[in-house]
């Protein structure tokens, strides 16, 4: 870890129960500003329900309960006066399959804008457009942008969702196994724009790749039955893991 890493997110002794039953147990860990944190482990350990603990997509479901607590930039969202809108425009999430809005491309993006800001149509069309050039895909569809989202590839759908986010001035991007509905060259160039995109944003991203993993993360860890076993710098998880728990997984003896 950089010594300059800042911490933007904090999980203290952080438990979530569906139920009887206890997806998250006891989870302690930071997020650094600007970096991108990889979450690991087999099906069913706990990763996504993490990642929507961030923000607060769990309270979606019925008869979740949390004890502990988790701080975005010092804030703890969990408390009763936390509103979510502001905290899911904070921390937006991309999910396994693209999920464009049945519009145009254009109105994909400015639709948060309209919504959550009172903007001149100047003003929407510069913050569209910027938002487009961050995900790499305003050369490609300024001409388009009367179009409708659900004419474009999957990459380019999910490149689009991540420019929604960005667009309300998002500066946590959730990533839910955002490659897992695409295909090798589509992931391999999600996968550069998440390693473009660091520099301005913090990403968290859950992934069953690990390979995936190891090429666009700078902090790994690696959760089992709903505990974090391990986390730490990539390429120390990858190469030289502190627990044998850990180890068996990178090496595909367990999972």
């Amino acid at each position: 870890m950089s010594l300059a890493a800042k911490p933007v997110i904090r999980i203290e002794k952080f438990n979530l129960y569906y139920g009887a039953f206890q997806a998250l147990k006891n989870i302690n860990m930071q997020i650094n500003e600007k970096q991108v944190t990889a979450i690991i482990g087999p099906s069913g350990c706990g990763k996504s329900t993490l990642l929507r603990s961030i923000n607060r997509m769990n309270d979606l479901v019925e008869n979740v309960r949390i004890e502990g607590q988790i701080l975005i930039e010092d804030n703890p969202i969990y408390d009763h006066g936390m509103d979510l809108i502001t905290l899911r425009k904070k921390a937006g999430m991309v999910f396994q399959r693209p999920n464009p809005f049945p519009l145009s491309i254009f109105e994909n993006v400015a639709f948060g804008l309209r919504l959550h800001f009172r903007l001149k149509e100047d003003e929407i069309y510069d913050r569209v457009q910027k938002s487009l050039e961050a995900v790499n895909l305003w050369e490609e569809l300024h001409q388009r942008l009367e179009n409708s989202a659900l004419s474009l590839s999957g990459e380019q759908q999910q490149r689009l969702c991540i420019a929604r986010l960005i667009a309300v001035s998002s500066d946590i991007v959730l990533m839910d196994e955002p490659c897992s509905a695409l295909d090798p060259i589509a992931t391999q160039r999600i996968e550069e724009l998440i390693r473009e995109l660091k520099r301005d944003y913090t990403i968290v991203i859950v992934t069953h790749n690990m390979a995936q993993a190891a090429r666009v993360s700078d902090e790994t860890a690696y959760f089992y039955l709903g505990e974090l076993i391990e986390m730490g710098p990539t390429e120390r998880i990858f190469t030289t893991p502190e627990k044998k728990e850990t180890e068996d997984y990178i090496t595909g003896r367990f999972g």
